[in-house]
């Protein structure tokens, strides 16, 4: 669901009762779609998450913990410039809309003071921010030329102008009798005549009211209502309106399994008691239901470049390799090639000057063969000519036998590091992958812009009989685990035949328990390509039997000595045996 204008306009008054009069300490932008505001006020700092993000468009503080890119963007570096020190005078809302005006009392180059506003407009795929002074744009995080919009541009310059607004009435400006009385005058489904009929909340409000009135879906057109059925909906907007005017129940519904699903400014019967959280403020509402998702769309921005880079090396390795199979396969006639020369070189005196093939018989089966020639060349010169060409076919044959083998193991290695950048928990991890590759040789002209950056530590579980488990994050770190790290008596798992973490039970000498065995096998499913899967052939053995030859890829091991278990991840084993080093 959408943030819509009534939950706007109570997040709105929450932030406004909270941030009034704050001043900016410092301004991010994470991710394309997003600005972070750290404002101070006399006794508290907070952050101001501003998302114009078509799917998770919101404004709201937040405690989330956020990687800012390496160098800022620009628009972040012109917030700086004009916001930086600014004190919040005012937080409006546009009526009826989803557009919030941030008004700060700001000290331009000059030393004057002058009001800048940032105008956060939260419409979906439309959705923007905006700066602007004196009623003129200084710029937009998402500019809109002529070409984008001919009704309504945002470029530096230009005059400001309010977006249009929809031609239905606001929802926050009617009554409930009002709104009633409008939607029983039309043809249609009850829940589908309220929506024609207002604007500024969701249709789950609207779904709400109906609930309430009676008790499910109604059968009949909102025109065929009789006296009591309207009362009914009546009273269950008035107290829709009575949750709101009172400053809203900040409600969160969620599914079956506990993700959620909707929210609003009341709460959500529909969805069943037993299925409802409420929230002390909006903020932590709105957090809770679009925490999990901005994460992956973070990453996932984050590392498209480098993911898109990657999976180029692997499809390109890939081609390679069939193309290296398909000439294995051509020089296979490298024999037919040697018979040529040697039936030429026996029948030299049966070839006429000119000819461009010659029939003799082969000695070996006593059958007619029809052998081209070269014109250009004498009946010797085309028998040497063969014998040429069947050594060059030979040697061939050799190389590409040990090219065949290391495109298999880059081909390897490319969707290990592939599936690392998918399953990569932030920017550090996709840096660390990036270098590696560097190392490789694979991205020649990246540049590491933070030596002195820590490397991440492994992933810790502590498992229900009390050994310690480590898993790696990337080649890497797989490598340092399995051939620095862990010692010989020390238990080492791995998916077999997929990308994964290497996973190692510290034993400190003791024997490691089935349970433990079975835990760790579980995250080594977990940690790789085939999570989610069931009976997932896991390779396991004792660190003593691995063992690396220098002509392999980082993270890549060799082993003889092993068992094999088929196994089924428990749901939440990762959380339950994690330990909070993880991050």
């Amino acid at each position: 669901m959408a943030l819509d204008a009534a939950l706007l306009a109570l997040t709105a008054g929450e932030l406004k009762n909270t941030l009034l009069d704050a001043k900016i300490d410092k301004i991010f932008e994470p991710t394309r779609d997003e600005v972070l505001l750290t404002l101070r006020t006399r006794t508290d700092t907070f952050k101001l998450l501003l998302s114009a993000r078509s799917g998770s468009a919101r404004i709201c503080l937040t405690k989330e913990s956020f990687e800012n890119p390496q160098t800022p963007p620009s628009f972040c570096m012109l917030l700086r410039k004009h916001l930086t020190g600014g004190r919040l005078t005012a937080l409006e809302v546009e009526p009826g809309d989803r557009l919030v005006f941030l008004r700060f009392l700001c000290t331009n180059e000059m030393g004057d003071l002058v009001e800048n506003v940032l105008a956060v407009e939260l419409m979906g795929r439309y959705s923007n921010l905006v700066l602007t002074q004196n009623g003129r744009i200084i710029d937009a995080l998402k500019r809109v030329d002529f070409e984008d919009s001919d009704i309504r541009q945002l470029l530096p310059g230009l005059a400001y102008t309010l977006p249009a607004k929809p031609a239905k009435t606001d929802f926050c400006s009617m009554t409930s009798a009002q709104l009633v009385e409008a939607a029983c005058k039309l043809d249609l489904p009850p829940a589908q005549a309220l929506i024609k009929c207002c604007a500024g909340v969701g249709p789950v409000v609207l779904r709400e009211a109906l609930f309430r009135a009676f008790g499910g879906e109604c059968a009949l057109l909102a025109s065929e209502l009789d006296e009591g059925q309207r009362a009914a909906l009546t009273a269950a907007f008035e107290a829709i309106h009575a949750d709101r005017l009172a400053g809203g129940k900040p409600c969160l519904a969620t599914d079956d399994e506990g993700k959620p699903v909707e929210f609003s400014f009341t709460a959500l019967t529909q969805y069943g008691e037993g299925r409802l959280q409420f929230y002390d403020s909006f903020s932590e509402m709105l957090e809770a239901y679009y925490c999990r998702k901005d994460r992956a769309e973070r990453l996932r921005q984050k590392s498209r470049d480098l993911h898109k880079t990657v999976k180029n090396l692997h499809e390109r390795a890939v081609r390679k390799q069939a193309a290296r199979k398909e000439e294995l396969a051509q020089s296979g006639k490298a024999d037919q090639l040697r018979l040529y020369g040697e039936l030429l070189q026996a029948n030299l005196w049966a070839v006429e000057k000119g000819a461009k093939s010659v029939t003799v018989t082969n000695y070996y089966d006593g059958q007619p063969v029809t052998i081209p020639l070269d014109v250009r060349l004498s009946a010797s010169g085309n028998a040497q000519k063969y014998f040429k060409d069947y050594k060059k076919k030979q040697t061939a044959a050799k190389m590409l036998v040990k090219l065949l083998e290391q495109g298999e193991q880059e081909i390897e290695y490319l969707a290990t590091v592939l599936y690392e950048v998918e399953s990569a928990p932030g920017e550090q991890a996709l840096g660390e992958i990036r270098q590696e590759l560097k190392g490789q040789g694979y991205l020649k002209y990246y540049k590491v812009r933070d030596k002195k950056s820590k490397p991440a530590d492994f992933y810790r579980y502590r498992s229900s009989d009390g050994f310690l488990i480590l898993v790696g994050r990337n080649n890497l770190q797989n490598e340092k685990l399995t051939l620095h790290t862990a010692r010989g008596k020390d238990l080492w798992f791995h998916v077999k035949n997929a990308p994964g973490s290497h996973t190692v039970v510290m034993s400190e000498g003791r024997d490691i328990p089935l349970a433990t065995q079975n835990e760790a096998a579980q995250l080594a499913v977990i940690h790789s390509s085939l999570a989610g899967g069931v009976k997932v052939p896991v390779d396991y053995t004792f660190v003593k039997n691995i063992r690396k030859t220098g002509d392999l890829r980082p993270g890549m091991v060799l082993y003889e000595s092993y068992e094999t278990a088929y196994i089924t991840p428990e749901p939440g084993l990762a959380e339950r045996l994690a330990l909070p080093q993880n991050r």
